[in-house]
C-alpha cells in the first residue's frame, strides 16, 4: 500500500527530499487541527486514572516494537522510512512556521525520536556489550555509560522544550507612581577596571524609572587595591551613585551582596554584573510581573556585543549562534513554562523580601544564582523569565579566561546536584517537571566524559583492537542513525535559530577535560573550589597558541590521526572485521574534524581594532561649518563608526558626527574620515572618532549601550544546515591561519577650487599661481601650470618645505599663510598638456602652530 503524503519528489534546485507542497499542508492540517480535535473528543469523557491506565497500555503494546530485531534489510528500512518521515516532518514545520504548528509537529518528532532511541538502547543493551577480556569490559561499559547519559539529558531536554513560554512585559502606566517599587540597582565589582565599571554605572543612572524610586550603588569588594578604590569613589560621586564597601571579602559576589541587602532599602533589586551596561527600559519592562506577589526575580537574558574565543579564533564573522543563545532563547523559556527558569546572577530583578527568607543569596556553592533561584522555587515562589535582551556585557576575550567561567559554573551545577538531588530531595516543594528542569540542568556539565569517550573509542579499536562495542558493522548503524538523526532533527525545531549542528560538540571537546575533572571533584567533595573572578577586558594584540588550555585534547587528536594509518594492516590481517573497521574509520575522521576545530579554539586570533564594533542602524548627521548631510549608521562602537548616506558628499578629513539613539539621546563628537566607498548612489563612510572628551565619552556609551530599543540579537533569522555546518567547521583550519589585512586609509578630502600662492626658497624672489583642488586638515593637492617651475625635476627630487598664501579674496577672511612639503608631482589629465598636480602635506612638526590656522581656512570654504 502507498501512503500518499510519502511520496517524495524534487523540487528543482532545492536540495533534500520534499513532499509536494499541498500534500504537507493537507497534513499539517490533520497532524495540528484534526488528530488533535478527534483526541479532545474522545479523551474528554474520561478520569485522569482512565487516561494514566490508557497511556500505559498503549506504552505496552509498544514494548514489542522497541524489542523486536529484524533481518538486517528490514531494519535498514524501517531506519530509512522513520528518517525520510523526520524529514517530512522538518519541511511541515518550514512551510508554516507557526508557534501552534511548531509545538505540534515538534512533539510528533520528540514521540518519533524517543522511539528510536529506546529501539537503540535496547539493542545495544541486548547484543552488543562485549563481556571478553577484562579491557573489553572496561570500556565497553564506560562507553555505555556515556551512551546512557546523554540519552537521559536528552531526554530530559525534551522535556524542557514540550513548550516554550512566550512573555509580554506588564505595563506600568495604569499603576499610580506612587504604588511603584522602590528599586535598589546593585552593581558588584571585585578588581575590575573602572572605565567598564564606569560604563555601567552610566546606563544605571540613566534607567528610565523615578528618581525616588531608584537608588546605585556600586559594591566594591576590592580592599586589595585602596588606589583603583578611590578613583571609583570618585567616579560614584561624579555620577551621583554611592559606592558600598565591607571590612572583608567572605563568599564572594553573594556575600558582597547579601552584605548590601541589610544597607539598602529597596523593596526590589537590580543586579548587575560590573561589565552588563543595561538599556533604559529595563526596569519598566520588568518591574510590572512583580505586582503579582508570588514572583520573586524576573530574569532577562545575558548578551555580549565582543565575539567570545569561539567566534573570534573561528572566525565565524556572527554567522554561528553563540553558545548562550541556545540556554537563553530556548532553554529558559522552557523551563519558565513549568515555573522553573534559573536566576542567572545578573541582569536579572529580585524581591528582597524572599531573598531574605531563605536567608540572602545562596553561598554553599559557586553558582550561587541558580542556588538561589533552586531554593525560592523549594518555597513555592514563582520566577519569570523576559526574553527582551537589555544589558549589553562583554564575553571572555580570551580562551584561558572562557575556560575558567564554564568550569566554574561545571562546578557550581555539579555542587548543586550533590548538595541537593534535586530530582529525589523530599525536603524540597519542588513540583515534578520544575524537579526535571533542575535535573537536566545540574547534570549537564557533565558532558566531559561522554565526549571523550566518544573520541577515544573508535581510537581504541584502531590501536589496540579494544572493541567496546561487539559485532560494530552496518546492523549497529541501522539502530545508531535513527536515534542521532532523529534526535537532531527532533532538536531543529525549537533550536534552529540558536543552535546549529555539531558546534555544541565542538564546544563540549573543547572543555571536555576542565568540565570533566571539575564535576567528578564535585560530586566527591562539593566543598572543593572557590568562587573566581572571570577576566574581562582584556585585548589580543597577537596570534598564540594557548597549548595549555588544550594539550590533553591536542594529544587525543594525535592519537586519533595515528590511528587512522592502521586501516590498511587492518583489511589486510583481519578481512573478517571489516565492517567494524569501516564504522571505525568514519567515526574516527568525524572526531578528528570536531578535534581539530576545538583544539584551534585555543589559537587566539588578534583583535585588530580598538573596540568592539556593533552592527546598530542610529540616526547619524555629518555637520561641516557649511552644510550636513543625514544618514544611518552600519556599525558603532567607541572609537568608530561607519554611515551610509544616500549622497557623496564633498567633506574634509574631519568632520563632526552627531549619532541618535533609540529614545533620543544625541552625542556630537569629532571624527576623522579614514575612508568613503562609493555604492552606486549611495556611500559609505568610515569614521574614527578623535580628541573625545569625558562628556562626549559618557554620551556616546550612553547611545550606543543605553538607549537602546531592541539590540540587533533579539532575532536571528540564520538557520541550521547541518551539512552546510559540518563543512563551515571543516574549512575553519583554513580560515584561521589566513593573514589580517586591515582595510587601507584613503584620502577624504574636501574639493575646491580656491587660487594659492606658491614660494620656494629656491626661487629667491618670486612665486607662482596655482589652485587647490583638494584639501583636509593633513594634506592637499595642487594644480598649476608646469611650465612656471623651471626647476621642477629638483623639486621633486628634494621634496622641499614650500609657503602657501591664500588671498583675503579667495576665503573671505584675512590672508592664510603656512608650510607645506611636497610628496609627489605627477602630470594631471586634463585639456592642458602642461598640467600637473603636487600633493603637500602639513608637517608634524608645525602641527600645533599650523592647526588653527588650516582649519580656519577649512571653515571659509563652501
Amino acid at each position: 500500500m502507498t501512503i500518499p503524503f510519502l511520496k517524495i519528489r524534487s523540487k528543482p534546485g532545492q536540495k533534500g527530499l520534499v513532499t509536494t507542497p499541498q500534500q504537507r499542508e493537507k497534513l499539517t492540517v490533520w497532524v495540528v487541527e484534526d488528530f488533535p480535535y478527534i483526541f479532545d473528543q474522545i479523551l474528554q469523557w474520561l478520569s485522569r486514572r482512565q487516561l494514566l491506565l490508557l497511556i500505559g497500555s498503549l506504552l505496552l503494546l509498544f514494548i514489542p516494537l522497541i524489542t523486536a530485531r529484524p533481518p538486517i534489510w528490514q531494519q535498514g528500512l524501517l531506519a530509512l522510512i522513520v528518517l525520510l518521515l523526520g524529514r517530512v516532518i522538518i519541511q511541515m514545520e518550514e512551510d508554516k512556521p507557526n508557534r501552534k504548528t511548531s509545538e505540534y509537529l515538534h512533539l510528533l518528532l520528540v514521540l518519533l525520536s524517543v522511539f528510536t532511541s529506546l529501539r537503540y538502547f535496547y539493542y545495544r543493551t541486548r547484543y552488543t556489550l562485549n563481556f571478553e577480556g577484562w579491557l573489553n569490559i572496561v570500556f565497553c561499559l564506560l562507553l555505555y555509560g556515556a551512551e546512557f547519559y546523554a540519552i537521559a539529558t536528552l531526554f530530559l531536554a525534551y522535556f524542557q522544550t514540550l513548550k516554550i513560554k512566550e512573555r509580554q512585559a506588564v505595563s506600568l502606566e495604569n499603576i499610580p507612581q506612587e504604588e511603584w517599587f522602590r528599586v535598589d540597582i546593585y552593581i558588584p565589582t571585585y578588581n575590575e577596571d573602572i572605565e567598564i565599571v564606569r560604563k555601567t554605572t552610566l546606563g544605571a543612572v540613566a534607567i528610565d524609572y523615578p528618581a525616588d524610586k531608584k537608588s546605585v550603588y556600586v559594591l566594591d569588594d576590592g580592599r586589595k587595591y585602596p588606589e583603583r578604590r578611590e578613583k571609583l569613589r570618585q567616579m560614584c560621586e561624579e555620577l551621583g551613585c554611592e559606592l558600598l564597601t565591607r571590612n572583608n571579602n567572605d563568599h564572594a559576589k553573594a556575600g558582597n551582596i547579601n552584605t548590601a541587602f541589610h544597607n539598602t532599602k529597596g523593596d526590589l533589586v537590580l543586579i548587575l554584573d560590573c561589565d552588563h551596561i543595561p538599556a533604559k527600559r529595563l526596569l519598566k519592562e520588568t518591574v510590572g510581573f512583580f505586582f503579582n506577589p508570588k514572583v520573586s526575580f524576573v530574569q532577562t537574558p545575558h548578551w555580549f556585543y565582543n565575539p567570545d574565543p569561539f567566534e573570534r579564533n573561528l572566525l565565524t564573522e556572527g554567522r554561528i549562534p553563540v553558545g548562550n543563545e541556545l540556554f537563553y532563547k530556548v532553554l529558559q523559556k522552557g523551563n519558565d513554562f513549568w515555573n522553573a527558569a534559573f536566576f542567572c546572577g545578573s541582569a536579572a530583578v529580585i524581591r528582597k523580601k524572599h531573598v531574605l527568607e531563605i536567608g540572602g543569596i545562596a553561598t554553599e556553592t559557586v553558582t550561587e544564582d541558580c542556588h538561589t533561584a533552586f531554593r525560592l522555587h523549594s518555597l513555592g515562589y514563582e520566577s519569570v523569565y523576559y526574553d527582551k535582551i537589555m544589558v549589553a556585557g562583554l564575553a571572555p576575550e580570551k580562551f584561558s579566561a572562557y575556560i575558567g567561567q564554564q568550569v566554574r559554573w561545571a562546578r557550581g551545577m555539579a555542587q548543586i546536584l550533590r548538595l541537593e538531588n534535586p530530582l529525589f530531595n523530599r525536603k524540597v516543594r519542588l513540583s515534578l517537571p520544575q524537579r526535571l528542569c533542575y535535573t537536566s540542568a545540574t547534570a549537564h556539565f557533565f558532558f566531559g566524559f561522554p565526549r571523550l569517550m566518544y573520541a577515544i573509542a573508535p581510537t581504541l579499536f584502531l590501536l589496540f583492537g579494544i572493541n567496546s562495542v561487539k559485532g560494530l558493522g552496518f546492523e549497529t548503524l541501522c539502530y545508531a542513525l535513527p536515534h542521532v538523526i532523529l534526535s537532531m532533527q527532533t532538536n531543529h525545531i525549537p533550536y534552529k535559530h540558536v543552535r546549529f549542528s555539531f558546534w555544541n560538540e565542538i564546544f563540549e571537546f573543547a572543555l571536555s577535560f576542565q568540565a570533566g575533572i571539575v564535576t567528578l571533584l564535585a560530586l566527591i567533595n562539593p566543598k572543593l573550589g572557590s568562587f573566581n573572578v572571570t577576566d574581562k577586558g582584556m585585548n589580543v594584540t597577537k596570534r598564540s597558541f594557548d597549548f595549555d588550555s588544550v594539550k590533553y585534547l591536542v594529544l587525543v587528536t594525535v592519537v586519533a590521526t595515528a590511528a587512522l594509518l592502521t586501516v590498511p594492516l587492518w583489511l589486510w590481517l583481519r578481512p573478517e572485521d571489516s565492517q567494524a573497521v569501516i564504522v571505525n574509520v568514519f567515526w574516527s575522521i568525524f572526531n578528528l574534524i570536531l578535534l581539530m576545530a576545538a583544539c584551534l579554539v585555543a589559537f587566539e586570533q588578534p583583535q585588530l581594532r580598538r573596540s568592539h564594533r556593533m552592527p546598530r542602524k542610529l540616526k547619524a548627521v555629518i555637520h561641516t561649518p557649511h552644510h550636513r548631510w543625514r544618514g544611518e549608521t552600519v556599525n558603532i562602537s567607541e572609537s568608530g563608526v561607519q554611515i551610509l548616506l544616500n549622497t557623496v558628499p564633498n567633506i574634509p578629513d574631519e568632520i563632526r558626527v552627531e549619532i541618535e539613539g533609540d529614545y533620543g539621546h544625541k552625542c556630537l563628537v569629532r571624527g576623522r574620515v579614514m575612508r568613503e566607498v562609493a555604492m552606486g548612489e549611495q556611500v559609505r563612510l568610515y569614521v574614527d572618532f578623535i580628541n573625545l572628551t569625558r562628556t562626549q565619552q559618557d554620551d556616546l556609551v550612553l547611545v550606543i549601550y543605553s538607549d537602546v530599543n531592541e539590540w540587533y540579537s533579539q532575532r536571528r533569522s540564520e538557520t541550521d544546515h547541518p551539512l552546510e555546518s559540518l563543512k563551515f567547521i571543516a574549512t575553519s583550519i583554513r580560515r584561521v591561519f589566513r593573514e589580517f589585512r586591515p582595510a587601507k586609509e584613503t584620502k577624504v578630502r574636501q574639493k575646491i577650487q580656491t587660487a594659492v600662492q606658491l614660494y620656494w626658497d629656491y626661487w629667491k624672489n618670486y612665486s607662482v599661481s596655482a589652485t587647490i583642488t583638494e584639501i583636509g586638515t593633513h594634506d592637499l593637492r595642487l594644480e598649476l601650470d608646469g611650465r612656471q617651475i623651471s626647476n621642477l625635476d629638483i623639486m621633486q627630487d628634494t621634496k622641499p618645505i614650500v609657503s602657501l598664501l591664500v588671498t583675503q579674496e579667495s576665503n573671505n577672511l584675512k590672508d592664510i599663510s603656512f608650510l607645506a612639503q611636497v610628496q609627489t608631482i605627477e602630470p594631471v589629465d586634463s585639456g592642458s598638456v602642461n598640467s600637473i598636480a603636487i600633493e603637500l602635506s602639513f608637517p608634524k612638526s608645525m602641527e600645533e602652530q599650523q592647526q588653527l590656522k588650516i582649519r580656519q581656512l577649512l571653515y571659509s570654504l563652501d
